[in-house]
Formats: structure tokens, sequence, C-alpha cells
């Protein structure tokens, strides 16, 4: 088999594996990365920060003998400091930052044996269900739909993986930013629970706590390693998540339990869903009852608009701590076009919050993710879609406007499309999307499962079950490298 269909046809455990047994070399695998990247990035916009001379020294330095060696990986270009990879953070302000030491989960996806040699693009800041970022010339675009969005804000690694340039890349979640893009590109998407994944040493948590390393896989396998790599807190961690009883890997294993299932075809407010949102969830419940597992109908009992409200509020600060930081510590002011509209606009609207407003916002969270553990009392899975919608359209989304509220809680703005992914960042649960459904159209739309807090590895199981009745592995977009070839 030549090196293409083998890098098509194998996830990236199976890639690994045959680098163990001297079936391919790390080398020729990263040679089949760059080929595809070279082909698919003109139409995709995905990957930047190409640093190939470093992924070749790596190579030639000896790779860690982890359980992904040898695998070509990309970095989200947002988060995952790294010495040897420069970011823009999405922004023209922070174009080119270079780093003085290696952030946690960069030195651990180092240690897994895995090839770094890029990053991939990300909206400014991590705001919104897109990528569309200035600094990246244009939008980053679907390979199942060029005209629609990959989600946000890991939605260059979407497409790349989505693609077939890597089998897996690094994300990073503070609204649904690794399972909206999942969604969106028809990927497995995972979400652990609040400081399973390091996120040290730069910050001790993201947005209060709400933001969290993760991974855009096409194989549920290749997440559990993924993240039996990663977890764990690193040194200094203000708090850490409970431990796992197995592992992620090992919580794959068959088990016999029977499950208690609440699903919601309406957003969390009990607003409407578009019709292929709602048939995916029901199709779903219908699954998961021949499992034999309970499911009915239950919507959690939780303040979920006051939460965005004050979700939106604690974003807004932390951007304006991240670019107001930036132009004091570089002592002259902001160009008028380093910024874009979105950013200027929370950065504004931060200014409106006072000390006593960002606390009241953070109890609100708080007391959100009591409210939905009362719901877990009851259900051991809360079953929806991953958005109210199929992917939308680029240029919805963009962040050209300055009204930064609007944009996140307006009429049929973000709040409204991605209705049900912020609610577990709020509680800290974990919550994955699976890529069980496509519209008449070919557009892939995702279902949102979360389980209690620190039940990881329930959620992992459930998915490997999932999976096995329904795979979607091979299921790929019209835009990969195969489909150029042919």
């Amino acid at each position: 088999m030549d090196i293409g269909t083998l890098y098509e046809s194998c996830d990236a455990v199976a890639l690994a594996e045959l680098v163990r047994k001297l079936d391919v070399t790390p080398g020729e695998l990263l040679d089949e990365a760059l080929k595809r990247v070279e082909a698919l990035n003109p139409r995709l916009n995905a990957v930047t920060m190409m640093r190939e001379n470093v992924a070749r020294r790596l190579i030639d330095e000896g790779l860690c003998d982890g359980p992904l060696r040898g695998v070509p990986f990309l970095i989200k270009d947002l988060g995952c400091e790294a010495i040897d990879f420069p970011s823009n953070n999405g922004s023209r302000l922070f174009a080119d930052t270079h780093y003085g030491k290696d952030s946690s989960i960069y030195a651990r996806i180092k240690a897994a044996g895995l090839v770094t040699f890029g990053r991939t693009t990300s909206p400014e800041g991590g705001i919104g269900p897109t990528t569309e970022a200035a600094i990246y010339g244009g939008p980053t675009r679907n390979p199942w739909n060029l005209d629609h969005t990959t989600g946000g804000s890991s939605g260059g690694a979407a497409a790349a993986v989505a693609a077939g340039i890597v089998p897996i890349a690094h994300g990073s979640d503070g609204g649904g930013s690794v399972r909206i893009p999942a969604s969106s590109c028809g990927l497995y998407g995972f979400k652990a629970t609040r400081a399973r994944l390091p996120d040290g040493p730069y910050v001790g948590e993201g947005w209060a706590g709400m933001a969290i390393d993760g991974f855009l896989t096409r194989s549920v396998r290749d997440t559990a390693v993924l993240l039996d790599a990663t977890h764990g807190p690193d040194l200094g961690a203000p708090y850490v998540a409970p431990p796992l009883e197995k592992g992620f890997r090992k919580s794959m294993e068959r088990a016999d339990r029977r499950l208690r299932v609440g699903f919601a075809t309406t957003s969390l407010t009990s607003a409407a869903i578009h019709p292929e949102c709602r048939a995916a969830v029901e199709k779903t419940a219908r699954l998961l009852e021949s499992f034999g597992h309970i499911v009915e109908e239950a919507l959690p009992k939780a303040d979920t608009a006051g939460m965005m409200a004050a979700w939106t509020k604690i974003v807004a600060c932390g951007s304006a701590l991240s670019v107001e930081g930036a132009v004091r510590r570089r002592g002259w002011p902001l160009g008028e076009n380093e910024i874009e509209g979105i950013a200027r606009g929370a950065i504004a609207y931060a200014r409106t919050v006072s000390g006593a407003d960002y606390l009241e916002a953070i109890n609100k969270v708080h007391a959100y993710g009591r409210e939905m553990a009362t719901f877990f009392e009851r259900y051991d899975v809360l079953l929806t879609a991953t958005l109210a919608e199929p992917p939308a359209r680029l240029g919805r989304f963009n962040h050209a406007s300055d009204d930064y509220v609007e944009y996140r809680m307006g009429p049929g703005q973000v709040f409204a499309y991605s209705p049900f992914t912020a609610a577990f960042n709020a509680s800290g649960q974990p919550a994955a999307s699976l890529p069980l459904h496509w519209t008449a159209d070919g557009l892939p739309v995702g279902v949102h499962i979360a389980a209690a807090y620190g039940h990881d590895e329930l959620l992992i199981n459930l998915s490997a079950r999932i999976e096995e009745a329904l795979p979607w592995f091979d299921k790929r977009p019209p835009v990969t490298y195969a489909a150029l070839r042919s």
C-alpha cells in the first residue's frame, strides 16, 4: 500500500503503530503531510506559521518514545505556547509572537512523540463560531462546502483534519471552540472536565476557568490516547480535576451499565432549532434506546440566558486584558487596524464592567454550574444538537462589527446559533460533539453529549459505543487530497 493510501486509511494510533513496526518513517509521514498542505491550503486557508525545519530537526534529534511517535501534528494559532513555534494568536497585534518557554500542554504533546510542523488558523482572541481573521488574508473554508464556515475558534484545526492534512490536531475550547468546529467539519471533538488538562505556565486558568485545551480527531481512540498523554495538573495549578478511574483509552472498553439519558430537541432555553439538527438528536436518541439505555425528553432547569450574559462579560474582560496588556508592554498606542471590530467592541464593553460586576459574573457562572449539576443527579447524559443550525455561510459571524454584545447575544447571532456548548464551559462538565448526521446538501451536523463533572470516562465509553454503531471515519468531504488527485 502506498504512503498516501496508508495516510488516508489510518487514524493517528494506527500510523504510530506503523512507525513502531518500521513500516513507515516519521520523515515519510511528514513529507505526506507537507504535500497535502501545499495542495489543499490554497483552497482552505487552514495552516499557518509553517516550520518544516523544526519538524525535521525534531525527527533528526530523536522523537520522544510516546504513544503517537512519528505522527504529523498541528497546534492552534492561539495559546499552546512553544519556543519553536511563534504565534499570531489570530491577530495582527500579536503577529509573530515568540515564547521563551514551552507551555505544559505543548511539552506533553512533544513527549507523546508527535511531529509538530505548524499552526492552524483561529479567529482573533478565540471569540466566535467562525474562523475568518484578517491576519490570514481571508476566511478559513470548510472542506465540505467552501462557502461555509469551519466553525471557531479551532476552525483551522478542524479543516486540516477533515481534509486529511493531518489525522489529528490541537485545539482549545472556551465556549465550544473544539466542539463547534467538530460539528461543522464532521469530526469528533471532546471538551474535558475543567482543569483536566494543564494551563501553565503562562496562565493559571483561561476565562475564569471556562477555557481548556483539546483536540480534533476522526476517531474516539485518537482523542482518548491524546488525552491520556496530556491530562493531569502541571506545577502550581490552582485546582485539579477529579482523578480518573481507568484512563481514557481503557475507558473505551465495553461496559454494560444502563444509562439514563435526557434529550432535548430545542435549545436549552426552549427555542426551536433547525429541523436537520432536531432530526440528528432524535435519531441518536433512538440509537441510545436501542442500546438498552433509558431515554426520555428532559431539559435542565438552569438560567442559560443569564449565564451567557455573564460569559459575555468575562470574555470581554479577558479580551481587554490581553490587548491592553500587550499595548502597555510594548509602550506605544494601539494602531487603527491592529485589531478587528469585535475586539474593539469587547474592550469598550469591558470598560463598562466594574470589578464588582466581574465578580458577580463569575458568581453567576458558578451558580449555573450548580444548577446544571442538579440535572445530572437524575440523568447520566444530556443529549442535544451541538449547534442550532448546520454550518453557517462565511461572513455571517465575521469580526467586522464593533457591537460585541449584539454579536454575542442579539437575535440570530452567536448565542442563538450556538446555544448548547458554552453551558459546559461554564459548568466545567465534560462534553463531546459526534459527527452523526449530514444534511441533504452534504453539510455535517454534530450531536452533543454531556455528563456530570469529572465523568469524562463515561462520555468516552458512550462515544466509543456510538462510533461502533454509526462509524464515521470513512465519511470524507469533497475537498481532500485524494479528491484532488482523482
